[in-house]
């Protein structure tokens, strides 16, 4: 619309308008101060200002359209400003919303383990040519983290600390063929290994090596922490999608789908202490 106001258009109309009114005025001064034998000259000017009153009728009617129009977008402006802010506390809504069912989990996580001692931390940054899935997350040791601290969500086991800064820390995830976990068969108690492999972190699974053949693992089943090495027990890893046998057919292993999902992880809780804390390192190279 303000461009109209500026056109070449717009100033014509102005200016045969102001001429029409000028012209208007005049004859109607004369009109008054002449005698009554020369009311026909104002019967000539009369279709010129009935055109003028008709001009100026119809630039009325169009300033109260514009302004019509104006107060119609400031209403809208107003809508709209009202209908952002609603979609901004729906926003915040949301996300205390998943706040909370996360902080509920790992209250209850805390009253099953009164030993545990948390840092809450939150994802930073993902490592994209790592194909295992690990990422940075604000917190280091001036939170009190440390070097292979175990690192949960509310779901289950995410992995464990390889890289500690003050404020910052890496987290290497249970995809990753570097890092070992003892796990339980939680229907069976059957025990072996977790661990992963590039070909099973492209489908976000990992492996449960070392069951014994006489094993009564079935897909369906819960893996948790078997509580060796530095690893709390009882935490939840994921479900068996599928069994098979080693190569040399002394053993089977079970393919397991985690809990967490790593792809949507957002905030995180590392366990900087619980009862029996300490044991073997993880890393198979340490092995």
């Amino acid at each position: 619309m303000r461009f109209f106001f500026r056109s070449r258009q717009f100033k014509i109309i102005i200016s045969v308008f102001l001429c029409l009114c000028i012209i208007s005025s005049v004859f109607g001064i004369l009109g008054k101060s002449m005698a009554p034998g020369a009311n026909v000259l104002g019967t000539v000017t009369a279709p010129l200002r009935s055109l003028a009153t008709s001009i100026s009728n119809l630039f009325s009617d169009f300033g109260k359209s514009i302004s019509g129009s104006n107060e119609l977008m400031l209403e809208n402006s107003e809508l709209e400003d009202k209908l952002n802010e609603l979609r901004e506390q729906m926003a915040d809504y949301e996300a205390i919303k998943q706040e909370n069912e996360n902080l509920k989990g790992f209250l209850e996580l805390k009253e099953q383990h009164p030993d545990f001692k948390f840092a809450s931390g939150n994802l930073i940054s993902r490592d994209n040519d790592d194909p295992f899935a690990s990422f940075l997350i604000n917190r280091g040791s001036m939170s009190d983290v440390k070097l292979y601290d175990p690192v949960i969500t509310e779901a289950g086991l995410v992995g464990f600390v390889t890289e500690v800064g003050l404020t910052t820390s890496k987290v290497t995830t249970i995809l990753n063929p570097d890092l070992t976990v003892g796990a339980l068969d939680n229907r069976t108690g059957d025990s072996g290994i977790i661990s992963g492999n590039s070909q099973l972190a492209d489908d976000g699974l990992c492996r449960f090596y070392n069951l014994a053949r006489s094993c009564s693992v079935a897909i369906g089943d819960y893996v948790v922490t078997s509580g060796e090495g530095i690893f709390p027990q009882g935490l939840l890893i994921g479900s068996v999608s599928a069994i098979g046998s080693d190569e040399y057919n002394t053993s089977i292993y079970a393919d397991v789908e985690p809990f967490v999902d790593f792809s949507d992880i957002r905030e995180v809780m590392v366990i900087t202490e619980f009862d029996g804390q300490g044991g073997i390192n993880p890393s198979k190279e340490d092995k």
